[in-house]
């Protein structure tokens, strides 16, 4: 269970996660059920989108698991439906699912000329960057904060402290070498923050973003650690450029999570993407 670094009022407020189920997106569950919101989880399988939201029950919150595809509008047309029947209109979105591709990232952070002649059988240039894998890293980061928006904003027009909170990366601000599929993908979801934001204004819908830096998680777990469970070259060159000298833990991003659907706290905040990274980000490697 997320211990909240301070509590906000969302009594009655319907809050709906994206990839709910996740170690990142799953802490913002906890802490908006924790402060009274009815908390829907949307994961692509059923199975895990339930189990999260037994966990929140058994906590004493109130949440749901829905099954959604992010990238299928009927899907989601489908899991809105599912959320207005049991908990009502979606007053805070969080578009949190998204990932990356191995067919989107390089084997190795330069391009030297003796990989073009004498190319090991599983590695991948930029010249191998498999077209499907680009598209599909770029779908579901940023079509899977698009659809989702599109389909639970309506329920937000002109409601009282109505929010949408996507989730960026640093990626966004320096793209990082070997994945730039992944790199591209999340600055088009920062981009498209700041769009909709401005979009959204006269209707009282505020879209921010958080841009998390470095967070051991699931689907990045092989590439910062061994299997012995020591850091990877690859850990160890984001430690050394991380100033606090550690990976964040994922119960780091509910404060920003939190300030930015309270109302009373950010109502002017519109439009930013927020870094929490360690300064990661402002660290010129000098």
């Amino acid at each position: 269970m997320t211990t909240l670094p301070f509590k906000i009022d969302l009594t009655d407020k319907v809050a709906v996660v994206t990839g709910g189920a996740g170690i990142l997106c799953g802490q913002f569950v906890d802490a908006l059920a924790a402060c009274g919101a009815k908390v829907a989880v949307l994961d692509l399988k059923l199975e895990n989108a339930e189990k999260k939201a037994e966990e929140v029950r058994k906590n004493g919150g109130n949440a749901i698991g829905v099954e959604a595809n992010v990238l299928d509008k009927e899907s989601l047309k489908a899991a809105h439906a599912v959320v207005l029947e049991k908990l009502g209109p979606c007053d805070i979105l969080i578009n949190g699912a998204g990932g990356n591709h191995p067919l989107g990232t390089t084997t190795k952070e330069y391009l030297f000329e003796e990989d073009l002649k004498e190319k090991a059988a599983d590695a991948i240039t930029f010249f191998d960057l498999d077209p499907q894998g680009v598209q599909f890293v770029f779908n579901l980061n940023f079509l899977g904060t698009l659809l989702p928006s599109q389909e639970f904003a309506s329920d937000m027009v002109n409601r009282e402290g109505a929010t949408i909170i996507n989730v960026s990366s640093m990626n966004a601000y320096t793209p990082l070498t070997k994945i730039p599929a992944y790199s591209g993908a999340k600055a088009a979801v920062s981009n498209f923050t700041q769009w909709l934001a401005v979009h959204m204004s006269k209707v009282g819908i505020r879209v921010n973003a958080i841009a998390p830096g470095f967070f051991v998680t699931a689907q990045n777990e092989k590439l910062l650690k061994n299997e012995d469970g020591s850091y990877t070259e690859r850990s160890e060159k984001i430690l050394r450029n991380t100033p606090m000298d550690r990976f964040g833990e994922a119960q780091e991003l509910v404060g920003t999570m939190l300030y930015l659907v309270s109302h009373e706290a950010s109502s002017f905040v519109n439009g930013v993407i927020i870094p929490v990274d360690g300064a990661f980000s402002a660290y010129s490697g000098v």
